[in-house]
């Protein structure tokens, strides 16, 4: 049996076997431990919980999520109510900064405003992910604080060397220009993968990440 139908089989069973996601509309292409998900989802949080779904399969070394968002009939929301709704969302959330706003356009959320980290969009993102009626969710929060990039370099290595998903004898290689951070190297797992990602966001400063890393499978 080929390595194609390995592991599009392998992805296709953990998207049934995954009691968060209905699979019954989603169709699996694999070239190579390239996949792309099609079709379609009932919820934004399916369209998520798929991808991770199937980053969870060996092999599977680049992801392409193509779902579509169809919305119930019982789900939609029109704009002036879900812009209510996740604004509301924001603010009794208390994880996320003062200033953050939400504006919706056909059950898609933009996000807007500024944050002095990382963390703060990530917070802004997860308070409206799971709000009925959402399809998509942007987010174009600005950071505001300035660092110097050696210093979020040395801070970013620091918190790799710490987190144990990550091995002593990884390759992965943190560069910093102004604000940007760019990531290479080699990860064994979209676990490893998420943890490197989420520990560069975490610096103060840091307005953007480049993720060039390779996930070997």
């Amino acid at each position: 049996m080929s390595q194609t139908k390995d592991i599009r089989d392998a992805v296709e069973s953990e998207l049934g076997y995954d009691p968060l996601v209905d699979n019954s509309d989603i169709s699996v292409k694999n070239i190579n431990g390239d996949v792309a998900l099609n079709g379609t989802v009932p919820s934004y949080p399916q369209y998520l919980e798929a991808a991770t779904a199937a980053r969870r399969v060996a092999g599977v070394k680049k992801l392409q999520n193509h779902l579509e968002v169809v919305l119930p009939s019982t789900d939609y929301r029109d704009d002036a109510m879900l812009t209510t709704t996740a604004n509301n969302a924001l603010t009794l959330n208390v994880t996320v900064p003062d200033g953050v706003e939400a504006t919706a356009d056909n059950g898609n959320l933009t996000l807007t405003g500024t944050v002095s980290h990382g963390a703060g969009r990530t917070a802004a993102e997860q308070a409206v992910t799971y709000l009925t009626g959402v399809r998509n969710v942007r987010d174009d929060i600005d950071i505001s604080t300035d660092a110097d990039p050696a210093d979020v370099t040395l801070n970013v290595q620091d918190a790799l060397d710490r987190n144990a998903l990550i091995p002593d004898d990884s390759d992965v290689a943190v560069d910093t220009s102004g604000n940007t951070v760019t990531l290479t190297g080699h990860v064994r797992t979209w676990a490893e993968h998420d943890a490197v990602i989420d520990a560069a966001w975490m610096p103060v400063g840091v307005y953007d990440v480049i993720d060039n890393l390779d996930v070997t499978g």
